[in-house]
């Protein structure tokens, strides 16, 4: 596991995961295990890239990991703990994208709360580990003079004419059409298109075909309102998108309605 720290907010005693101890063991291995930033990882002899606040495990994986060093009675099988993770996906804490070989578990807000504070070195004075873990208000006031936490993690800028910034276009301007929503940080949704692409392995097509059709369905236009719920309910869309294509076959064909994407984004 890497070397570091990582910041744990007061309001987590108001969650769920505070009245059960091994819940929250199970939160904090999950933003232990959390990448600081991009990078390779080799899992089961597999390569996987991962982003920033994502990592790779499995059932079994995690398994090993949370009963390191517990006693008999206090082992937590790893399908307890799957279905826990399964919990926090739903109270979107984090989500999770499965393959026949690996999971990659991605930890929701992860640039908000964890990636503004640079890991600390195994070489750093026991005193500045101390000061770093033990941070209380006045800590985080005097911080902004230190250099521990003064050096800010680098936010990916996507051009204009990148794919994932043009879905990202493409998604806020469907949506304005529904609701009256304000212009969003146009990189920040970019990059959660980009992972709902390399991430969820999903092709630039299938995710600009599910913005259109998310946005003239009566149902989804109203849950759709960024690229965050649009990879957490793609597969449930995606099932109903094919039950409707199926159930159409053999109807009268009825006008194609405008395609909006013909000029947004080429694949």
């Amino acid at each position: 596991m890497a070397v570091g720290y990582i910041k744990l907010y007061r309001k987590i005693s108001e969650s769920f995961v505070w009245t059960n101890s091994d819940m929250f063991k199970l939160w904090c291995l999950c933003l232990m295990k959390a990448s600081h930033e991009d990078r390779k990882f080799l899992f089961n002899g597999q390569e996987v890239r991962l982003s920033s606040g994502q990592f790779v495990t499995g059932r079994d994986a995690i398994a090993k990991e949370f009963n390191q060093g517990a006693t008999s009675d206090q082992l937590i099988v790893s399908r307890t703990l799957w279905r826990w993770l399964k919990r926090f996906e739903k109270e979107e804490m984090l989500s999770i994208s499965s393959t026949p070989k690996y999971s990659v578990i991605t930890i929701n807000n992860w640039n908000q709360y964890q990636a503004n504070d640079q890991q600390l070195s195994s070489n750093c004075p026991s005193s500045v580990q101390q000061l770093s873990t033990n941070k209380n208000d006045k800590n985080d006031k005097n911080d902004k003079n230190n250099n521990i936490t003064s050096k800010k993690s680098k936010k990916r800028i996507y051009s204009d004419d990148d794919p994932n910034k043009k879905l990202a276009k493409l998604l806020f301007k469907l949506i304005s059409k529904n609701q009256d929503i304000q212009e969003p940080d146009l990189d920040k949704w970019a990059n959660t298109i980009r992972l709902t692409i390399e991430a969820d392995k999903r092709t630039g097509k299938e995710v600009q075909e599910m913005i259109v059709w998310s946005s003239q369905s009566d149902f989804w236009s109203g849950v759709i309102l960024s690229p965050t719920s649009l990879r957490k309910n793609f597969d449930k869309m995606a099932a109903q998108k094919n039950k409707q294509k199926r159930s159409n076959r053999g109807s009268t064909p009825s006008v194609e309605p405008e395609r909006e994407t013909n000029s947004e984004v080429s694949f």
